[in-house]
C-alpha cells in the first residue's frame, strides 16, 4: 500500500491553467492563467519544491501577478491523498465566526481538475473555483460541461475511505445506481465537474462537501469530506467508478 508522501509525488510535474471564479450558477465570472510546479529535489529525497505563478488578466508569457513558492517535506493533517494522486483537503475545525474552506484535488493523466469552496465567517457559502489544469508539453482536452445525463445510470469501482485517526485507508468494491433524485442538490460545472454542500454550515451539526469530475463519459470519480456534530473533520472518501 502505498504512502501518503507516494500519492502526492504523483502529482509532480508542471501544470498549465486558469484559476476561475464561478457564481453560483457555475458561471465564470472572471479567470486567469496559472502555471503551478511541483519538482521533487535532486539533493534530498523527501523535498518537493512548490510554485505558483498566476496572472491576472493578462498572458502567461507576461511577468506574473502573484509569485508564490513553498518546501514540502511533509504534509500537514488538514491534506489527505489517495492511491491515484487525487486528493482534499480543508479546514478541520469549524468554529464560529471563522471562514471554512475545503479543496478537492482530481488527477487524471495529464490532467487536474481542482475545485475550491469558500464559506464565509457566518457560516453561509459564499462561492466556488474551478482550476482547470493540463500537464505542460501534453495533448490533454478538457471536458463538456457537466451533465446530469452523463452521471445517471449504474457505476461499479472502488471506494477508500480515510479517518482523521487513522491515514491508512480502508478500500472496499462498491456498486452504485444514480437516479436524478440522488443528484438533487448538486451543481454542475464546466470542464464535467460538480458539487453539492449545505448552504450554511454550524459547528454543532453533521454535515459534508461533496465534489465529483468526470476524466471521461465512462468515469467518474467522487470526493467526500464529512464533518461530526462538533465540527470536526472526521473522514474523507475517493469513489473511483467506470460504467457498468
Amino acid at each position: 500500500m502505498t504512502s501518503q508522501w507516494q500519492n502526492f509525488l504523483r502529482n509532480l510535474g508542471e501544470w498549465r491553467g486558469s484559476f476561475a471564479t464561478l457564481d453560483r450558477s457555475g458561471a465564470v465570472l472572471d479567470s486567469t492563467p496559472s502555471i503551478l510546479t511541483l519538482e521533487a529535489s535532486t539533493e534530498e529525497e523527501r523535498l518537493v519544491h512548490f510554485r505558483l505563478r498566476r496572472y491576472g488578466e493578462g498572458s502567461s508569457e507576461a511577468e506574473p501577478s502573484r509569485d508564490l513558492q513553498q518546501d514540502y517535506r511533509s504534509l500537514g493533517r488538514q491534506v489527505v491523498f489517495f492511491a491515484s494522486g487525487t486528493f482534499c483537503k480543508g479546514t478541520l475545525q469549524v468554529a464560529p465566526n471563522t471562514a471554512f474552506g475545503a479543496e478537492f484535488g482530481f488527477i487524471d493523466g495529464d490532467r487536474r481538475h481542482r475545485l475550491v469552496l469558500l464559506y464565509s465567517d457566518e457560516g453561509r457559502f459564499d462561492h466556488p473555483v474551478l482550476i482547470r489544469e493540463f500537464r505542460a508539453g501534453s495533448a490533454a482536452m478538457e471536458q463538456p460541461p457537466g451533465s446530469l445525463e452523463r452521471l445517471v445510470g449504474p457505476w461499479q469501482g472502488e471506494e477508500a475511505t480515510i479517518s482523521a485517526d487513522w491515514p491508512e485507508p480502508d478500500v472496499s468494491p462498491v456498486e452504485i445506481s444514480l437516479s436524478p433524485q440522488d443528484l438533487q442538490g448538486l451543481q454542475l460545472l464546466p470542464d464535467a465537474g460538480g458539487y453539492r454542500i449545505p448552504e450554511t454550515l454550524s459547528h454543532r451539526q453533521a454535515f459534508a462537501v461533496e465534489a465529483l469530475w468526470q476524466p471521461a463519459p465512462d468515469r467518474l470519480e467522487w470526493l467526500m469530506r464529512r464533518y461530526d456534530g462538533s465540527g470536526a473533520w472526521i473522514a474523507a472518501t475517493h469513489r473511483r467508478l467506470s460504467r457498468a
